[in-house]
């Protein structure tokens, strides 16, 4: 027998274990797949499961996809990135996740709070390690439904994708910045796929575990353009008549008259003074959206939010939508600064308190002569208030689609 050799007789006899061997490894592995799976054949999500218990179920998504909304509603910046359940259920869990900020500490939801219409009511919000905004946090409401397709104030992000990690990259922010000492981006993403959850939500969603910055922004933003309020007053208003400059039959005089104040371009005289017409709100607030007009420039509202000096390349602004709850209480405080408190005090400032700037939207300087002066009466300061307040939603504040996934 040659060295290393094996008897074929024994060979054969061995053939027949190695074969069940097998086979008891492959019903091993097909025992073990269907561990994964219930009586009905649902997959179970077990890292899912233990992080969010009934909050989030993989087998029946909450729906963000497929929303209702009033036919008059037809402003749209999605653009090559369609809301789906899974991307914004995902969106929803980084949207709501204090693991995306360098500490622990700040999660989105810390300075866009679900109860005051996505904002806050702090002046400025707080950050990592003692850090703080630079600006008011903008309510985040209906922001799919508008033309400007820019965010921030001041319009640095080109899109609502590109927003979304710019706070957690920003050093004061959520502070994966790459600067004095702290890890960069590249740091959070191997910190998510690290976490079991995310290793699940991400496997379903995109049908692999990886992490990227594009996938973040994609969910992210998804999760925050189904936000959406259209269960006003306003809109049930809307609904019974076949033009919004008609009187509105749910309406009390007072809102219609705010309403056509609103909605009625002022007449100037030769010195910039309102001799007639409304208030022209509706020139840069375009119902019924109310959103921001792309092109309008300052407001006049040119101070920091903190400390002395001057901010005037803040150019764009929420939905007018929810400003106040159902309630009839101011969400947070109003404009870039949080300087303004009430909204009588807001539309008195469009009345006569507008500075000057060489950013100045020039729809608010007349002429080309002086900035605008309304000549206010306070029965219009009162109107215009009253309309404002038919603007809240109700569903907002509570869908739960839209609250914390987090035990």
């Amino acid at each position: 027998m040659c060295p290393g050799s094996y008897p074929k007789n024994k060979l054969m006899r061995k053939i027949p274990l190695i074969f069940s061997g097998i086979v008891a490894v492959i019903v091993l592995l097909v025992a073990c797949s269907k561990a994964d799976t219930t009586a009905t054949g649902q997959t179970v999500y077990t890292a899912v499961a233990a992080a969010f218990g009934a909050q989030i179920d993989l087998n029946n998504l909450a729906n963000y996809a497929a929303q209702p909304k009033p036919a008059y509603i037809v402003k749209d910046n999605t653009g090559n990135n369609p809301i789906t359940n899974a991307k914004a259920t995902l969106g929803r869990v980084l949207f709501y996740d204090k693991k995306l900020s360098i500490d622990n500490t700040i999660s989105c939801a810390s300075c866009h709070k679900q109860a005051f219409a996505f904002s806050d009511t702090a002046i400025i919000s707080s950050g990592v390690a003692g850090g703080l905004t630079d600006r008011h946090s903008m309510r985040l409401v209906n922001e799919r439904f508008g033309v400007e397709a820019k965010f921030f104030w001041d319009e640095r992000a080109a899109n609502l994708e590109n927003q979304t990690t710019q706070p957690i990259a920003d050093h004061k922010e959520m502070g994966f910045s790459g600067q004095a000492g702290r890890a960069g981006i590249a740091a959070l993403l191997a910190k998510l796929q690290a976490t079991d959850y995310y290793n699940e939500l991400f496997k379903f969603t995109y049908g692999d575990i990886t992490v990227t910055e594009p996938r973040l922004q994609e969910c992210l933003s998804q999760f925050i353009r189904s936000i959406q309020s259209f269960d006003a007053k306003y809109d049930v208003g809307r609904a019974q008549v076949n033009n919004g400059r008609l009187p509105f039959p749910n309406f009390t005089e007072q809102e219609n008259t705010g309403k056509d104040l609103f909605l009625t371009p002022p007449v100037f005289d030769g010195n910039s003074s309102r001799i007639g017409g409304g208030l022209g709100c509706n020139g840069c607030h375009n119902a019924p959206e109310f959103d921001i007009d792309p092109n309008t420039r300052n407001n006049g509202v040119i101070a920091l939010a903190v400390g002395a000096g001057q901010d005037v390349n803040v150019t764009r602004a929420p939905t007018l939508r929810d400003l106040v709850n159902n309630k009839g209480e101011l969400n947070t405080r109003l404009m870039h600064t949080g300087g303004i408190r009430d909204l009588a005090t807001a539309v008195s400032h469009y009345g006569g308190f507008i500075n000057d700037n060489r950013n100045l939207d020039q729809r608010l300087k007349p002429n080309g002569v002086n900035v605008q002066r309304l000549n206010l009466q306070p029965a219009e300061i009162a109107a215009v208030v009253a309309f404002l307040k038919t603007l809240a939603g109700t569903n907002v504040y509570t869908d739960k689609k839209w609250a914390t996934p987090f035990n």
